[in-house]
Order: structure tokens, then sequence, then C-alpha cells
């Protein structure tokens, strides 16, 4: 079974935006490794961004209502309203702390908690960090894009005990971890948003899919439209969209399997990342008549023993539709083989030539011969 979205963060299938965005915001507190030490922590942390990722997004969402997690990600159309034949395929891009930051416009709300730690350790200071009056020392942080309820007061609150120890107000009082007001004033107070530019983006690793395509469609070429859905940011740096973008795929005559068709930087983008680069493998289809070997096709050709021994012809079918008579004049014997020049697939780099079409004999042996029969064979067929 596929994985369960809503489940996953805890909300009925009728769950609006609001919801799903304050569920979220709940859950990835609660298990953001920063904060949570359990050692499945990670994994859960993952799960509730790759959830948050498809609910949040109408298109994916219609997907993944009527196709469930395995429709979604090998390729859909119709619910998603894709236009024509195009298919709609979703990977999640594997980085929770991306989506993360994403919702929090770009910043870590345990950073002012934990982030000190992590790179200073200053002794005699709670938690690693220096503490004036219940403030944050100089640590400043983009607040709240106010797209984003407050998480719920409850247990889960990862905020509480801080609130209580720093006179912050209670749970629903705090602004992505600051006091109401005070995640806006900071954001234009030069700190951590301007040291965010100061880092070296990187490039998230290739998203690669398998694009299976037929031997005609190989031996004429074709264009193959993909629909994709990606994040991109807003001009504010910090917030993103999703945005659906059509690819089209370009298929040469002759293009062997493996060969692969690259999309410079259409994945995700992010605050901290460059977009994936998006690429697609090809794969051959099975096909009912053909086996493929480079530009060369092979058929299999099954003859009768009364066939193999007296001559025949055979008509033979090629992948632009036609049908070549193959006159046999000579004895075939198992596992004989034919060459028809110039009948197969066209060359990749020279596509005016082609390979050619390899047809392999089969002889099928009756199961009995008369006893009248077999001793005429007898008298007929020479003893060596």
């Amino acid at each position: 079974m596929g994985k369960d979205y809503y489940q996953t963060l805890g909300l009925p299938k009728a769950s609006n935006e609001e919801e799903i965005k304050k569920a979220y915001r709940r859950m990835a507190l609660r298990f953001h490794p920063d904060k949570n030490k359990d050692a499945n922590a990670e994994d859960k942390f993952k799960e509730v961004a790759e959830a948050y990722e498809v609910l949040s997004d109408p298109k994916k969402r219609a997907v993944y209502d009527q196709l469930g997690e395995e429709g979604l990600k090998t390729g859909g159309s119709g619910a998603s309203g894709a236009p024509g034949g195009s298919t709609y395929h979703y990977t999640f891009h594997g980085d929770p702390h991306a989506t993360f930051a994403s919702f929090f416009g770009g910043s870590n709300p345990f950073d002012m908690f934990f982030g000190s730690s992590r790179t200073h350790g200053h002794p005699g200071r709670p938690n690693g960090f220096p503490f004036h009056g219940g403030g944050g020392g100089d640590h400043h942080h983009p607040g709240n894009d106010g797209e984003q309820d407050a998480a719920d007061p409850d247990e889960d609150d990862p905020f509480g005990h801080f609130g209580r120890q720093f006179g912050f107000p209670a749970a629903g009082g705090l602004n992505n971890g600051f006091p109401p007001g005070e995640g806006r004033r900071r954001r234009g107070g030069g700190g951590h948003s301007d040291r965010l530019g100061t880092h070296r983006r990187h490039q998230d690793p290739p998203v690669v899919h398998e694009l299976r395509v037929s031997l005609e469609e190989v031996f004429h070429g074709c264009t193959k439209r993909m629909k994709i859905s990606r994040r991109r940011l807003n001009p504010d740096g910090r917030s993103s969209r999703t945005e659906d973008k059509i690819l089209n795929i370009v298929i040469k005559k002759g293009w062997k399997e493996g060969t692969k068709i690259t999309f410079p930087k259409e994945g995700d983008e992010t605050p901290e990342n460059i977009p994936a680069d998006i690429a697609f493998v090809l794969k051959d289809k099975g096909h009912a008549h053909f086996k493929r070997d480079g530009s060369n096709v092979i058929h299999s050709c099954k003859i009768t023993l009364k066939e193999a021994l007296c001559g025949c012809t055979v008509s033979i079918p090629t992948l632009d539709k036609r049908v070549i008579a193959l006159p046999c004049h000579d004895i075939i014997r198992p596992g004989t083989v034919k060459r028809l020049r110039g009948e197969g697939l066209p060359f990749p780099k020279n596509p005016s030539q082609r390979g050619d079409l390899i047809v392999e004999f089969s002889v099928h042996f009756p199961d009995r011969i008369p006893p009248q029969s077999r001793e005429i064979i007898r008298q007929h067929l020479p003893q060596s």
C-alpha cells in the first residue's frame, strides 16, 4: 500500500489549506532533529515534509486523492487537468529541511535556541546562547510571512517551555518563535536573512525519470510532452509558489535505450538550493514482433518441418508497416538466420542509414507421424 499523507499529518481528507499548514507546522516542529533526538525523528521529519508538499498543492493533492501515491509518482493524467496526452509525474526532492526553510520563509526557528550550541558552545550559557532578559541576544531571524498559523497550544508545542522560561507569551502568542511583531521588526534588521545571501547555494542531485518509448517511436522520431510541477521562489527570495510546466522531450530517430535527456535546473527551488536538473532516460517498450539489438531488430519466424524441408515463402513485417516476402529455397535448419539489409532502425548519428532486420527461424516438429508417412520418409531421406 502507498503512503497515507493525511494520516502522516493527522488530518481528515476533508481538511482545508489552513488546516494542512497548521498540521505541518505542528508536526515539523515536533519532529525536527534539532529538537527531537529520537532515532526515527529524521525519518518522520522527512515523511511530514513529503506529505505537506503533496497536500498543500491542489494539483498534486487531486492526483493523489484519485490515484494514490503510486499513481502520483508513476504518472497520472486527468485528475491533474493535464492537457492532451501529457502525463503528471511527481518525485519528492528528498530534502525535508528545504521544505522547512521554505515554509518558515528561509529561517530555522530552532537557530534561536540551538544554533549557538551547535557552532560555538559557549560555556555557562544555557543551551549555548547568551541570555539578555528574554531576547535572543544578537540573533536576528525573519519572522512569519503571515500565511502560516501559529502552532496549536498543546503539549507538542516545542516553544512552550521557552516561553515560560524567558517571559514570552504562551504557545499561541509566538510567531515563528518570537513574541508578536518581533519577526517582522527583525526581518529588516540585516541579521540572519542578510547572512543567507552569503552562503553558497548547492544544487540538488538530478531527478531522473524513466521514459518508455516504442520501437515505432524510435524509428520515426517523436516528441513527448511531460507535465511537471515544481516550486519556484517568489520575488521576496523566501516564500515559494508552485508552478506547472510542460517539458517537450524530442526523441530523435534511432536513439538507443539508456539515452538521457536533461532539462537543466527545472526542479524545486528554495532559498538554500539551486534547482536540480530533471532528466529522462529512454527505456524500450516490449514489442509483439521485434526485439531490438542496437540499430538492428530481430524477428522470430516459425515454420513447419514440411516448409523447412521443402522450401517456402514467409511474410516478414517491418517497422514502417510493410510486409516483405522472403523466399526460402534451401533447407531451413533450427536456428537459421537470414538478414534483410537496411530494414532495421536508423543509426543515431546518421539517420539516413539503417540497421538490418534479422530473421531467426524456428522449426515446429510434428507430435506424431502416421506409419505410412514414416515409411515414405525413411525411403526418401538420405542416410546421412
